[in-house]
């Protein structure tokens, strides 16, 4: 039975696994470092310990000083949020070693599903569509030269253990592909120690939906129904929304049954989410799946009335889910908005610094995930999302009407913010027409 649990993130997931945890009558600890010393999840926690300087590298990332941090405050778990150590293998595998239940799959699935060349040779296996591309990983510049001719341009290179939008590029034509294969390789041993690399055929403005997937030890695999995460820049989210306007129900139930049957190919044990782009033909395809909680879990959870957070330590208590396929209905719409601190007229560039007033929305069908407060400083180390906007509605267009009224209560000063953008966004005549793809932002606001 879990007792304690260390929560081995920062930010507003900290915020949002604490919360879940003490309704669940759970203890936690927050891990901190010196740059967080006087943040908010270090104020919640029953407990709070610091795990190096304000590198990441050195505490977010360091999993020997995590690991020392558990047993010191006697946690049974750790829970990994998402982003830093929430996707490797080798500290999930630690953790077992340990003893310390990891909240999260077991570490030869999340191994077997972070290296995206093998994951989709599973999902190739489960008979879920996959994207035309390499078999495997590509070792040598001449072997990409041959697979990009017998697949076809325009392709993309991707980095086998990437994600985030990193170790990824677009490939139009033979001149392009030197430099965009060994760029990718860079960036994969840069940013996940890992430089092999696959190829897949480009998919011209696809939609972006993805599935939440729930599994037990128990063989019970269920989906929460999908995202749309369509509105992107630069392969980063940016804002999401569920159900997706674009599916109708027959494409929903096909989708949803090759997601089971992905998880359970691999199997996949408590919360992931299965990635497909969408085609204007209605054809989808299996891009990657996310062994770990989202960013944009909230719009799901105010669809359905499920807590996933909870539903995923319910999970690592090695209990069933608690409810099925059956009981899962859609209720009306959602929509997220990340609110970043950064500078949209200068590139998006990160702006951190003290915020010196806070207004945050409210009202029926509002939350707000976040771990600012009014006098806080933003530190220039991390990410530069600050909170999470989500509202609901009983449907689309009410929803969006909600998340504008939402977004001009939303005021911080002191630092810049993406609001406006945001706001812009949801008055865009394409946006609330719903007939948009991957490439809205770059058309619509010329970028």
């Amino acid at each position: 039975m879990i007792r304690k649990i260390l929560i081995a993130n920062r930010g507003e997931i900290a915020v949002r696994i604490i919360r879940a945890c003490k309704e669940l009558g759970i203890s936690t600890v927050a891990v901190y470092s010196e740059q967080d010393k006087d943040a908010m999840h270090t104020q919640l926690a029953d407990e709070a310990i610091c795990i190096g300087s304000g590198k990441s590298k050195e505490s977010y990332l360091n999993s020997t000083n995590i690991l020392s941090a558990a047993v010191a405050t006697k946690s049974n778990a750790i829970h990994p949020g998402f982003g830093f150590l929430s996707e490797n293998a080798t500290f999930a595998a630690m953790c077992e070693a340990c003893n310390i239940k990891f909240i999260g799959p077991r570490s030869e699935t999340i191994d077997l599903l972070g290296n995206k060349s093998m994951a989709r040779e599973v999902m190739t296996r489960a008979k879920v569509p996959v994207i035309p591309g390499s078999k495997g990983i590509i070792e040598t510049f001449e072997k990409a030269k041959s697979e990009a001719k017998r697949i076809g341009y325009p392709i993309m290179i991707k980095a086998s253990s990437g994600g985030g939008g990193k170790g990824i590029r677009l490939v139009r034509k033979e001149d392009e592909l030197e430099n965009a294969f060994y760029t990718a390789k860079s960036e994969g041993a840069t940013n996940f120690g890992d430089d092999s690399v696959y190829m897949e055929k480009f998919i011209e403005n696809p939609r972006h939906i993805e599935f939440q997937i729930i599994a037990d030890n128990y063989g019970n695999v269920i989906h929460l129904g999908e995202r749309d995460c369509s509105i992107q820049r630069r392969n980063q989210k940016v804002l999401e929304e569920a159900p997706a306007k674009v599916l109708t129900e027959e494409l929903r139930e096909k989708m949803g049954i090759a997601a089971i049957n992905g998880a359970k190919a691999a199997g996949y044990v408590n919360a992931g989410t299965m990635e497909f782009l969408l085609d204007k033909h209605g054809n989808f395809y299996f891009m990657e799946m996310n062994t770990r909680i989202q960013v944009e879990h909230p719009v799901t959870e105010m669809i359905t009335s499920v807590d996933i957070v909870k539903e995923q330590i319910n999970i690592a208590n090695n209990n069933k889910l608690s409810f099925s396929q059956d009981d899962v209905v859609l209720r009306g719409h959602a929509i997220e908005c990340r609110i970043n601190a950064e500078m949209p007229d200068k590139n998006f560039a990160p702006c951190p610094g003290k915020i010196t007033f806070l207004n945050i929305p409210g009202g029926n069908g509002v939350r707000v995930d976040t771990a600012v407060y009014s006098g806080y400083t933003i530190p220039p180390l991390y990410d530069s999302m600050i909170a999470k906007l989500i509202v609901h509605g009983k449907n689309r267009d009410e929803a969006i009407h909600k998340m504008i009224r939402a977004l001009e209560e939303f005021v911080i000063e002191g630092i810049e913010s993406n609001i406006d953008f945001q706001f812009d966004i949801l008055n865009n005549d394409v946006f609330k027409s719903g007939n948009f793809d991957t490439s809205f932002i770059n058309q619509e606001f010329n970028m």
